[in-house]
């Protein structure tokens, strides 16, 4: 009695008193443990947001007050996870301009884009390449190989082609391994950086049976890790089914993409998994009550997989709702955000898989050339913000209530207790 006594009175005067140990969320390298992030030896929850234009501005020295403002205003919301895109094939604002020719001044940009991100306290989801045309994507790398002589029928050829690999392949070996000019540390040695994402949305056509981007990640994702074992990869993916599971392919059975949520993300190096959601682009013709119903629907049947098939955490890295929708209004956005952050909450709250939601997209004031009707820009939506506002401080209460438990058992420890 004594002993449970003295442990009370310990725990009590920890939690009344905040007699605990600080736990940074800048420090370390986020990993995973099951099903949960951790950083710092306790579970990650974080709210986050998409900012796809970070390396981009910030390669005008001029523009970077964006950039900075951004995660400052970001921060201020209680937001802590970032995904943006660490490629640029070709074009306008390249990072690569042909096969190994890289843009120092944009990567200077990026460099920018971590340090800030390190110092307002955010973590970092890197995109390595896009699935579409925007910013080059695989249709650029296709180009460059049939401009060295390889017969290359479709830009699906970007997941099979040899030489087409071995550009994909250097340009993940450039980005793990450039030294950022303003910090000094190597990207793959940075924590500031969660995670790696192969790329954004892959889809093959031509083999709707997923095999192909099966291989293709397999092989990607074990060169990654050949040169970086401090970060997380995921692989992009949307979420969509495929025929590891029939009958919730036939959810939406127009988007047989040549993905599967399930086989995808069993591989290995995949450390966690991801799912897109924008149900006003894939269910147009459907009712706002109905489109919700399905994303309800979308977000139970992921986190239940990821829990208990996949046994790995779960991140909705895109999702948001247009205003360019017919009849939109913000309170159409704003329930469409509760939805997506009820389940995320319920979810953490139960152990669960889910362990954040990243909305597309952050931008802040004079980028309106940036708009695409899912912007949220903070302060034009009073309303809009409260919503992201109470999902950051839900889930940092949760993560700061793991932290003191630690703490307490740390506490506890070096006292004999």
């Amino acid at each position: 009695m004594r002993l449970w006594g003295s442990i009370f009175l310990v725990i009590f005067l920890i939690y009344e008193r905040k007699i605990y140990f600080k736990v940074s969320a800048e420090d370390g390298f986020v990993s995973t443990e099951g099903v949960h992030f951790m950083l710092n030896g306790t579970p990650f929850y974080a709210n986050g947001f998409n900012a796809y234009w970070l390396m981009y501005l910030a390669s005008d020295k001029s523009q970077r007050n964006k950039v900075s403002s951004a995660f400052e205003e970001a921060a201020n919301h209680g937001l802590a996870i970032a995904r943006t895109w660490a490629f640029g094939d070709g074009g306008y604002f390249s990072l690569q301009y042909s096969p190994g020719s890289y843009n120092e001044q944009m990567f200077q940009g990026l460099d920018f884009v971590i340090s800030e991100a390190g110092r307002y306290g955010m973590k970092l989801i890197l995109s390595l390449v896009n699935n579409y045309e925007d910013s080059g994507g695989k249709k650029r790398y296709v180009e460059w190989a049939r401009n060295q002589g390889q017969h290359i029928s479709s830009d699906d050829d970007f997941f099979t082609n040899s030489l087409v690999k071995g550009y994909y392949r250097n340009h993940i070996k450039v980005v793990l391994t450039r030294q950022n000019s303003i910090t000094g540390v190597a990207y793959k040695d940075d924590p500031t950086i969660m995670a790696w994402e192969l790329m954004n949305e892959p889809r093959c056509a031509n083999d709707e049976s997923g095999r192909t981007i099966q291989a293709w990640i397999s092989e990607m994702a074990s060169y990654l890790k050949s040169i970086d074992t401090n970060h997380l990869l995921e692989a992009g993916l949307e979420g969509f089914y495929g025929q590891s599971d029939s009958q919730k392919q036939q959810n939406i059975p127009y988007f047989q993409v040549g993905t599967d949520f399930i086989s995808n993300n069993q591989i290995p190096h995949i450390d966690f998994v991801t799912v897109h959601s924008y149900p006003d682009q894939w269910l147009t013709s459907e009712s706002d009550e109905a489109q919700l119903s399905f994303l309800s629907n979308w977000l139970e049947s992921h986190i239940h997989d990821a829990h208990d098939i996949l046994q790995k955490p779960l991140l909705f890295a895109e999702f948001g709702k247009s205003s360019r929708d017919p009849g939109y209004d913000t309170n159409k956005r704003d329930e469409l955000l509760s939805v997506v952050y009820s389940a995320i909450y319920s979810s953490a709250t139960g152990g669960g898989a889910a362990a954040g939601g990243l909305f597309w997209q952050l931008l802040t004031e004079g980028m309106d050339n940036f708009r695409d009707g899912y912007e949220i820009i903070f302060n034009e939506s009073p309303s809009t913000d409260g919503v992201i506002v109470e999902q950051s401080r839900k889930l940092n209460k949760i993560r700061r209530m793991y932290a003191r438990m630690r703490n307490s058992s740390v506490y506890l420890n070096t006292f004999g207790l």
